[in-house]
């Protein structure tokens, strides 16, 4: 494990590996297989260029990339912050850092320089990937900046959108010693590769826990991850011949794997990557890449609902659509059914797990958010104290299980956690007779799908 994690006891190690949720595969080896099995079909399509990229050209990417990231001076195990929009280049970044060694934080695109420095110090982050400019605001000098500012930061990859012009368009150096890279230069001829651990941290994910000084940083294993991925992927009966389009950020929890990017490439499926979330660009996309499952928020689902007649656009594909962020709205769920012929799946997601999902024979009206994801998902509702609540009473929800960390990366707040491993969410939850759980309070994510009842 990285230095500031903290371990799985080892008898939960082995119950996970027994019942087969842990496999002993890396996320960026696992692409190698769906390279393998997938080659010639479509992995990602970006839609606002239109870009499309095979199985085996993301794989060869991600590869040649991993090499250019070691030429450049990136050392397994650092830490490299991970700033893009929904763009095929993130995926291919995000791959090829696990390549390399190193491990991706994912940073929210809209941060600016308190959070990304602050995540910067909390991880020493010795590298960052950024688009140089985006919607005006200037990410490879508030690269620079954060870099003169500490001794971490020494490798800035900038990406630039296909046609732009900008002033970062070769190698340089800055004053404090930074040397900055076009993103689209880091290429070399692919290396060996390195033997890594699946026990090894994958990811580091932004929690919604805690804000300023006390953002929180989840520590994601390639074994945790990709189970999460799968299980949520065979839950929602993803195959090869869907199609997911991100509309929501792609580092965020929900788009990233719920299952989202990797569990759509876990099965060969194919992901677009929306530059936002516009109703019009989407509800296009949707009918031009026939588009099977996305996500939103109610907000945005009331925006595509009330752009739908006047866009004129075949959603007749759609058949699961994620709606996070809040509880669902009764008025928004009201009208998925009339005018989509869907009905709800209620859904309660967070980077640190655990993930409550209805099942598609629950009953269309309920008002809980389902059951664990997994069966090994050990979920209560707990008082002060920290003893279970009766069934129907409220309290907080505490869990632990095969994808949710025992711990914050380098946090010291036991708080955070029970002293037999149950992260606290500080969401109000009750759970009914039958299992489920409702979340009522608090600012975890709750999610809404649409299925087609077609």
């Amino acid at each position: 494990m990285l230095d500031g994690c903290t371990p799985w006891p080892e008898e939960f190690v082995d119950r996970y590996w027994a019942a087969g949720h842990w496999r002993g595969h890396t996320l960026d080896n696992l692409l190698r297989g769906w390279a393998l099995e997938h080659g010639p079909r479509t992995a990602l399509v970006h839609g606002g260029t239109g870009t499309r990229v095979t199985y085996a050209r993301l794989n060869r990417r991600v590869d040649r990339m991993a090499a250019g990231f070691r030429l450049r001076g990136l050392m397994r195990g650092q830490r490299v912050v991970v700033q893009l929009p929904n763009v095929p280049e993130f995926v291919v970044a995000v791959f090829a850092l696990m390549r390399a060694g190193a491990v991706p934080v994912l940073c929210p695109l809209a941060h600016r320089t308190p959070e990304v420095s602050r995540l910067v110090r909390i991880t020493e982050a010795a590298g960052y990937v950024g688009p140089a400019t985006h919607e005006g605001f200037d990410h490879a000098a508030m690269a620079a900046g954060i870099a003169a500012q500490g001794p971490f930061l020494r490798r800035v990859f900038t990406y630039e959108a296909p046609g732009a012009s900008s002033p970062y368009g070769g190698m340089t150096i800055d004053p404090s010693g930074c040397h900055h890279f076009p993103l689209g230069s880091v290429d070399a001829p692919p290396e060996r590769p390195l033997v890594q651990g699946a026990d090894e941290v994958a990811l580091l994910l932004l929690s919604g826990h805690g804000t300023g000084e006390e953002a929180r940083l989840v520590p994601r294993t390639h074994d945790d991850y990709a189970y999460q991925a799968r299980a949520a992927a065979e839950l929602v009966s993803l195959t090869g011949d869907d199609v997911y389009l991100a509309a929501l950020p792609a580092e965020s929890a929900l788009a990233l794997g719920c299952p989202g990017i990797v569990g759509t490439l876990s099965v060969g499926g194919t992901v677009v990557l929306a530059d936002d979330a516009d109703p019009a660009g989407c509800l296009a996309a949707v009918e031009r890449e026939r588009v099977t499952v996305t996500s939103l928020l109610p907000a945005l689902a009331r925006g595509w609902l009330d752009a739908l007649p006047g866009a004129g656009a075949d959603v007749s594909t759609l058949r699961l659509v994620q709606l996070g962020g809040a509880p669902p709205d009764g008025a928004v769920a009201a009208r998925i059914g009339a005018e989509l012929g869907c009905r709800p799946q209620q859904v309660f997601a967070t980077a640190e797990g655990p993930l409550l999902l209805t099942r598609p024979g629950d009953p269309a009206g309920t008002a809980t958010h389902g059951r664990p994801l997994s069966p090994d998902d050990q979920v209560r509702v707990v008082d002060a104290d920290g003893k279970d609540v009766p069934d129907g009473e409220p309290g907080e929800l505490v869990a632990r299980g095969p994808y949710t960390p025992r711990g914050y990366y380098r946090a010291s707040d036991a708080r955070a956690f029970t002293a037999d491993g149950h992260v606290r969410t500080g969401r109000t939850a009750r759970r009914a007779p039958d299992g489920s759980y409702a979340v009522t309070g608090g600012s975890g994510t709750t999610v809404v799908a649409v299925i087609s009842t077609s």
